[in-house]
This record gives C-alpha cells, structure tokens and sequence, in this order.
C-alpha cells in the first residue's frame, strides 16, 4: 500500500464523518463538505491503486 492510497482511503473517512455530522445536526455546509472531502480521498485512493498497479505490472 503506497501513501496515496493511505491518504486517501483516510480522507473518504474523515469526509464521511463529517457528512453524517452535518446531517446529524442539520448543517447544511458541513454536510456537502464532507461529501466533497469523501469525493477527494476516494480520487487519491484510486490514483494510488493506479500507482500500485503500474509497480505491479512493471
């Protein structure tokens, strides 16, 4: 598992939580950017699987 991946899985984490946050107590703002953030971390997740793969394959 290379850093990309880490960060981002770790990302979609911390966005997740503040999504259900922001749901939990009706904040709107807090909500959608804990779905941005979510959105960001599974992009660098992916990029990191990319990466791995590319290793991998070499």
């Amino acid at each position: 598992m290379n850093k990309d991946q880490v960060k981002g899985r770790f990302e979609e984490v911390k966005g997740k939580v503040k999504e259900v946050a922001g749901k939990a107590v009706g904040n709107k703002d807090l909500e959608q950017e804990g779905k941005i953030q979510n959105a960001e971390g599974k992009v660098q997740a992916k990029y990191g699987d990319l990466k791995e793969d590319v290793k991998n394959a070499i």
